[in-house]
């Protein structure tokens, strides 16, 4: 364990610190962390038993303030005022990175109506860890927080993201995870790659990887699975991201400017797309029109 003294209080700036905390594993909190809700003059989080945790691992004694959803209009305006008396105040979430699919964004949006800095200290984020860890594309992608419970607008919802051209993420409850893979299968098409990501950095963590016709056949038959849950789908193929037309247009447009490896390298970066399939089409269309012109 780490000792209190080895979290030293150094004063702080005033200001408002987001902090990131761990999202399981509570090794992976960084030292600024630490030192930042070691020094702050006030630290808020959302639940006081679950952020003592983390500050009991570490050997550091202080009083937290609740702010939560619940609290947040009441508690929100609280804090601004500390902060406009010249108090530092540090934001956790439970787990991860604060504003992440929590009311954060307000506490943030009032500071800065105010005039006050807004410092983020970086760490942990389960969106990122399973995203890289999920073996889809990366260098494009989406995070689209919870869907809806509601079946209607869970379906209009992914009709909205479905052509979009990156890798899409979302959070979801481990009761409703099966319902809503066998949604995502029916709307996105029971082919596109996907990757369920749950109970990150504990000692029962698990990334399952398939297409959602798999997955959602996977959870569906066995009892529904326990801790958070990040599920990663990947980017719809060339036909469903754009048409047939719009997508050579956009080669042969891209392939008027510059080389055709580079102009491949190009539309993949735009569309999500597969270079090697992208370079492949191109080189057919460019076949196709020097034959139309012999």
């Amino acid at each position: 364990m780490v000792g209190q003294a080895e979290v030293p209080a150094r004063p702080l700036e005033p200001a408002l610190y987001l902090v990131a905390t761990p999202i399981g594993n509570l090794a992976d909190v960084t030292l600024r962390a630490l030192e930042t809700i070691a020094a702050a003059d006030v630290l808020a989080c959302e639940d006081t038993r679950v952020t003592r945790a983390l500050l009991d691992r570490y050997g550091i004694r202080r009083r937290s303030t609740p702010y939560h959803e619940h609290n947040a209009e009441e508690a929100g305006p609280r804090l601004v005022e500390a902060l406009l008396a010249g108090r530092s105040v540090a934001l956790v979430s439970d787990a991860g990175t604060p504003l992440v699919s929590d009311p954060g964004y307000r506490l943030v949006e009032r500071a800065l109506e105010a005039g006050v800095r807004v410092v983020p200290v970086p760490g942990p984020s389960s969106v990122l860890a399973a995203l890289v860890a999920s073996g889809l594309p990366s260098d494009t992608f989406l995070f689209a927080g919870f869907l809806s419970p509601r079946d209607g607008q869970r379906r209009a919802r992914l009709d909205e993201l479905k052509t979009v051209p990156a890798t899409l993420v979302f959070f979801e409850s481990p009761r409703r995870l099966a319902d809503a893979l066998a949604v995502m299968a029916d709307v996105l098409g029971e082919s596109r790659p996907a990757a369920v990501a749950r109970e990150l950095t504990k000692t029962f963590e698990e990334i399952r990887r398939g297409t959602l016709g798999e997955l959602a056949e996977h959870y569906r038959d066995t009892a529904a699975p326990k801790g958070e849950v990040v599920v990663c789908i990947g980017p719809p193929r060339a036909a469903e991201a754009s048409g047939a037309g719009d997508l050579d247009g956009l080669l042969l447009s891209l392939a008027a400017e510059m080389p055709a490896s580079k102009a491949a390298a190009e539309a993949a970066r735009m569309t999500g797309l597969k270079k090697p399939d992208l370079y492949r089409r191109l080189l057919e269309l460019r076949d196709a029109a020097n034959g139309e012109r012999r």
